[in-house]
């Protein structure tokens, strides 16, 4: 009897034993991304070859070409380009050891990004694909959303991720920007010319919620700058302060209105920045910080937004003030969404996008003949919040369930020759 009964004890601990490699399969996350890309790369390919496919019957739209000059919609498509691959990118340089990634993971978003946003954004809106420079630069203003969102992300997600990301957040942002702000009727829900709304609001919490469900890495040592990554970075903010009119401006069409807003804009950023070098010491016990600086600096930018063509300049300059001081509390004092919000998107483009909304509700009982209705601009911001932050939570529980890397903020998980155990010791 006892020989019998160690024999089925036997048979039962191999029944329940796993095969290392099973266990090992069992341990990595959904379509891999633990320690490596992954499948990032086949759907990467497979996604590609899908948009490429739904391009067969697009049709350039030339009605304008003659109209195609040095101060055409292409110009400010350039400048709009510049401030995706360059500005956004060298901004998230900051990160002492992800600055291959920040670069490179930015100009992945932006190229797959714009592909897909012209594409669905323009059956949305349009019901047809034709491609113009407007398509271009509207592909763009969708990207930088994801961007705003990519950046509370940052060095906590795996390529495959981003990937997820991009793709659904671009279909949560065309579907809220044509079907639920109206941007392609002929009367819209809200004038928002410098995607106040549209674009910082929403990219800032649908990004912020999707943190909250990640939570913060187990690891976050690197976390942090060094005195180069953090020049780096700050080269990215000047490429951002020179193009921010064109990002406000470009969509409108030529004349007294975009020019005003492409001036209001210049005024709002100069107002911003003296305003953030002026606080930033006031708070830091004297001494100027570079956070404030790389980012609050452009504050002005995304609180204009909204009423950029609407306003005189000292609106503009009294928009730029505020924001820039508010940005700047944000960012030394943190008072939301810190423990996981890697770059202070909610600081940049969260707060300063929702006091932008407030102004544009104010602004019509200051100037008259401004064509804004007052509750269809706080409908739109409440709105917008509430599309962003449900989206953004669903979101976030499709990136947990792909799975993180084991490594946090480090290049060397997902780049080759990437090593960046001498920088983890700065």
């Amino acid at each position: 009897d006892l020989s019998r009964y160690l024999e089925l004890i036997h048979c039962f601990s191999l029944r329940q034993s796993v095969h290392p490699a099973r266990e090992m399969a069992m341990n990595q996350p959904l379509l891999g991304g633990a320690t490596t890309t992954g499948m990032f790369g086949p759907v990467g390919l497979v996604i590609q070859a899908a948009i490429t496919a739904a391009f067969w019957n697009a049709k350039l739209d030339l009605s304008g070409a003659n109209d195609t000059d040095k101060s055409s919609v292409y110009n400010y498509y350039v400048g709009v380009a510049l401030m995706m691959f360059v500005g956004f990118g060298y901004l998230m340089t900051f990160l002492k050891a992800y600055g291959i990634g920040a670069v490179g993971l930015t100009m992945f978003i932006t190229c797959i990004g714009v592909e897909f946003a012209v594409l669905i954004e323009s059956y949305m809106g349009k019901g047809v694909l034709q491609i113009d420079f407007l398509s271009l630069l509207n592909g763009n203003f969708a990207v930088a959303a994801v961007l705003i969102s990519f950046g509370g992300l940052i060095g906590k997600i795996s390529p495959m991720q981003i990937t997820v990301l991009t793709l659904v957040e671009l279909l949560c942002y065309c579907a809220n920007k044509v079907f639920f702000l109206k941007q392609y009727a002929s009367s819209p829900l809200i004038a928002d010319c410098g995607g106040t709304i549209i674009i910082h609001v929403f990219g800032a919490y649908f990004g912020l919620c999707a943190c909250k469900v990640l939570g913060p890495p187990k690891d976050d040592k690197l976390n942090a700058s060094s005195y180069t990554s953090d020049i780096f970075s700050l080269v990215g903010t000047v490429f951002l302060w020179l193009f921010w009119p064109s990002f406000v401006a470009g969509a409108l069409p030529s004349g007294p209105g975009q020019t005003t807003a492409l001036i209001n804009t210049v005024l709002a950023l100069l107002a911003s920045s003296v305003v953030t070098f002026a606080i930033t010491p006031m708070i830091e016990n004297g001494k100027l910080t570079t956070v404030p600086i790389q980012n609050a600096t452009l504050a002005g930018g995304v609180s204009i937004g909204a009423t950029a063509n609407l306003v005189g300049p000292f609106g503009a300059l009294v928009i730029g003030g505020c924001a820039g001081l508010l940005s700047t509390v944000g960012f030394t004092k943190s008072p939301f969404f810190g423990d996981c919000d890697t770059c202070g998107i909610s600081n940049l483009h969260g707060m300063p996008g929702i006091f932008g909304g407030l102004v544009s509700i104010a602004v019509p009982f200051m100037y008259h003949g401004t064509g804004l209705v007052p509750a269809n601009q706080a409908i739109g911001l409440a709105g917008t919040l509430v599309v962003a932050c449900i989206t953004g939570t669903c979101t976030g529980f499709i990136l947990k369930a792909l799975g993180s890397p084991e490594d946090a903020f480090t290049d060397e998980t997902f780049w080759a020759e990437c090593d960046d155990k001498g920088i983890a010791k700065q």
